[in-house]
């Protein structure tokens, strides 16, 4: 299996292969929390067009993931991370954390923050490992949110 992964800017032409990867990541939780994640609804052509995405894919130029991160003040916000279920367990969520931390870095930011929904259990015992911590929990929107940060 050919393990080639490159991450870069996600284009104009990526929003519906950025949109189907949310809507893949993310479509399993929508029993639990009652409706669906704000990622599957976000306005990824915008955010793309913003400079805000960033897409991981293969040898074959396929989107296999995707991250959505923006400077916040002295922080850098990773809004929304989403590996396609196909390739799940390759270390793909880890190498798009890690570019955006060190995006961060680079720009000169204090930290990445993040947030999940509660009902998202796998990923809070994820970014733990990945040495973030807990910092709040709050509702927004009609979300019930754990919040993390990690200082680099």
């Amino acid at each position: 299996m050919n393990n080639t992964i490159s991450i870069r800017p996600a284009q104009g032409a990526d929003v519906e292969a950025v949109r189907a990867c949310a809507h893949d990541a993310y479509e399993q939780y929508i029993a639990a929390i009652g409706h669906k994640p704000a990622p599957m609804t976000a306005d990824y052509a915008g955010l793309i067009a913003s400079g805000h995405v960033h897409v991981a894919t293969d040898a074959q130029s396929d989107v296999l993931g995707v991250i959505v991160f923006y400077p916040d003040g002295s922080d850098m916000m990773l809004e929304n991370i989403a590996v396609h279920s196909e390739a799940t367990g390759r270390g793909i969520g880890k190498r798009l954390i890690g570019f955006c931390e060190s995006s961060a870095k680079q720009s000169g930011l204090n930290a990445v923050r993040l947030y999940t929904n509660e009902k998202m259990i796998e990923n809070l015992s994820i970014y733990p490992h990945l040495g973030y911590r807990e910092i709040e929990r709050r509702t927004e929107q009609g979300f019930n949110r754990v919040f993390f940060v990690k200082d680099i």
